[in-house]
């Protein structure tokens, strides 16, 4: 089967802090066409279908509550033209890039990841030319005023062109379902489609445009290849021949060698059990000899402090002997004569009535007796002087205690060190006995554990030099893979630039073509009394001669529903510029299921009519395209289809996309309302 071109969504992943939460659109590694994701209400559908806008570049992802806590990043699995890539942006704060490398979520292609902005999205290397390059719409520029040649222009955004591929729960059955109350966007809308369809204005002069700004970039994009080339072949040579390999061989290398190393250390774990009873007498012979040397350094340490306590008391002895002789030789002083005449006086001086007898001086009352210096030291206590004699014996004996402590610590010293020299031997003995016993078993291992260290540090540098020269490569590809897309695109804007002037199709065609589809639809969903379904130039859906506006809740929805499905088969089926796949949100909505319901078309509508036609449809013209349709009870019909079921209940999971949130524990969370997801 030929590759489809355009867009197919394989499968989405929100990346939490411990866990992820995975939704796949694959059945036997291949995009299913119809994928129906069913559940409750508020379980996380309408997230599901959010997040791939997110992941295809929209402004805003889903916030509720549950969002915000689990969810870091969301990564979406898409095939570009057959190609699958990986587009991640981060969940928060609204990202304003895009990372996007080659291969699957769990099996990447290649290191290399590619930051492209959201915004502005007419950028050369920005999300949405990358993916309206894979729909041959890149640089397309749209006219403000179509009637004025001279009207500005803006470029074509991806978001413009998802309003073709995503019908989103508040489009559906809206009487702004056409953006009629903005008059800017309803006019984009419209370019939109004919864009599309290829039978805009001025198709041949936008063509060329184009054709002269590919062939610019297509110009930069060789001579960056050949500067590419140029420094590859300077740093690496080798590295020019080949592609890029997602192993090397040095990697398998590597491992084997560890392999190795462990196989070669349990070898020699099990020659050398033998030498266990050496190995615990070595161990046992090594903590008596560091038990030794514990006590040789307590016992230095001892002695070397009680050295300078026993000098100090010798100190203190020598200074009660002088202080004994000082009493002796200088009599303590006392006033015996009088100062002025020197006569001996009959009696020491007193205190008389306040006066001192000897000069009258009168005494103050804080100073008493004691005041007077002869009285009063013959009238003070006798206890209160020092007794030499008894603190001489005191330090004596303090002395002598000390002196007989170091003399047995110094006598014990020898003994002690002469047992740490022992057991130091005695260690050396066992170990060298050990050492005997295991060299011969262990000697032959040691070479070949050298052996292998030596080829093991070659493995690494070949495989570092390998990487190198993978990321040369890699860079190589990215430019050619440029070229070659450039190329590809040029090509077919030629051709679609020289078969212009033999198109039999213009947009009233076009028109005709999805009015017929559109009335096909209607009459396949057996709405009642249709008749004179049209769609108009300006888009506007008509039945019984009247706008959509003016059919009910019910009657818009099947009205909108068959407009979005009108334009998307009519698309596949004429190899249009679509992006190949269609989301619908809420095919049900006013049939049954919400708020509100409209009884005469829910009577006479069967939506198990609504994807027969899905199945009919894409079994036979539609086999390239993707339906990814979310619906709160779709029909056993496409039970097969159902690629995941919410059921909003802790007894039947999944409980909804984050399925780890489940009302206990949102009760628990929050105290106030809890907003959940759709």
């Amino acid at each position: 089967m030929k590759t489809p071109q355009g867009i197919r969504i394989r499968r989405l992943r929100l990346a939490g802090i411990d866990r992820t939460y995975d939704v796949d659109f694959t059945s036997e590694d291949r995009v299913r066409n119809l994928s129906v994701v069913a559940g409750a209400f508020s379980s996380g559908k309408t997230a599901v279908l959010e997040f791939i806008a997110y992941g295809l570049g929209a402004k805003r992802h889903p916030r509720h509550q549950e969002v915000l806590r689990k969810v870091r990043s969301c990564l979406l699995e898409v095939e570009l033209s057959g190609d699958p890539h990986v587009i991640e942006r981060s969940v928060g704060e609204p990202s304003k890039a895009a990372y996007i490398r080659r291969g699957t979520i769990d099996n990447p292609d290649a290191v290399f990841i590619e930051a492209r902005p959201i915004d502005p999205p007419g950028s050369p290397d920005s999300l949405s030319t990358l993916l309206l390059s894979h729909c041959n719409l890149e640089g397309v520029q749209l006219r403000e005023a179509p009637t004025q040649r001279e009207s500005r222009t803006d470029p074509l955004s991806f978001r413009d062109l998802m309003w073709l591929a995503f019908l989103p729960n508040e489009r559906v059955a809206d009487k702004n379902f056409l953006f009629e109350n903005d008059r800017m966007r309803k006019h984009k809308l419209r370019q939109v489609v004919d864009v599309v369809f290829g039978v805009h204005d001025d198709r041949a002069v936008e063509l060329g445009n184009r054709i002269q700004a590919l062939e610019s970039r297509f110009n930069h994009a060789k001579s960056d290849l050949s500067a590419a080339r140029a420094f590859v072949a300077e740093q690496d040579p080798a590295a020019l021949e080949g592609n890029p390999a997602v192993q090397h061989p040095a990697e398998q290398e590597l491992a084997d060698i560890n392999n190795q190393l462990a196989d070669i250390d349990r070898q020699a774990r099990a020659a050398t059990d033998f030498a266990a009873r050496l190995r615990r007498s070595h161990q046992h012979a090594a903590r008596e000899a560091r038990r030794a040397a514990a006590v040789v350094r307590d016992r230095e340490t001892q002695l070397a402090r009680m050295m300078p306590l026993r000098a100090q008391y010798a100190d203190d002895l020598l200074k009660l002997g002088m202080l004994a002789q000082a009493k002796q030789l200088f009599d303590p002083l006392r006033v015996t004569t009088c100062p002025a005449c020197l006569s001996q006086l009959s009696t020491p001086p007193a205190a008389v009535d306040g006066h001192c007898s000897l000069c009258r001086h009168e005494l103050r009352p804080a100073h008493g007796e004691l005041t007077l210096g002869a009285a009063s030291a013959l009238s003070a206590p006798q206890g209160g002087e020092l007794d030499v004699a008894a603190e001489v014996r005191s330090t004596k004996a303090r002395l002598k205690e000390i002196t007989a402590y170091i003399e047995d610590l110094d006598s014990s010293l020898a003994s002690l060190k002469l047992q740490a020299e022992e057991a130091r031997l005695l260690e050396e003995q066992t170990a060298a006995a050990l050492d005997e016993a295991t060299a011969p078993a262990v000697s032959t291992y040691l070479a070949a554990r050298d052996d292998l260290h030596r080829q093991r540090e070659h493995a690494l540098r070949r495989l570092e030099q390998s990487r190198s020269t993978a990321k040369l490569q890699e860079g190589l590809a990215k430019r050619t893979a440029a070229v070659t897309r450039l190329e590809g695109q040029l090509a077919t804007l030629r051709e679609e630039l020289r078969a212009l002037g033999d198109a039999t199709r213009d947009r009233d065609t076009v028109i005709a073509r999805i009015s017929a589809r559109f009335g096909a639809l209607l009459r396949t969903w057996q709405y009642p009394k249709v008749s004179l379904p049209r769609i108009a130039d300006d888009l506007t859906p008509f039945v019984r001669g009247e706008s959509y506006h003016e059919a009910s809740s019910g009657a818009r929805t099947l009205l909108t529903l068959a407009w979005q499905l009108a334009v998307f088969e009519i698309a596949i089926e004429s190899g249009a510029a679509h992006p190949g796949f269609l989301m619908i949100d809420s095919p049900q909505k006013n049939l049954g299921h919400g708020g509100q319901r409209d009884a005469v078309i829910a009577d006479a509508v069967s939506i198990s009519d609504f994807y027969h036609h899905l199945g009919t449809w894409l079994a036979d013209r539609g086999t390239s395209a993707q339906l990814i349709v979310a619906d709160n009870s779709p029909p056993p019909l496409v039970e097969n289809d159902v690629v995941v079921r919410y059921s909003r209940s802790e007894d039947r999971p999944p409980y909804g996309l984050i399925d780890d949130e489940t009302e206990s524990m949102e009760t628990e969370a929050a105290p106030g309302p809890v907003r959940r997801l759709r």
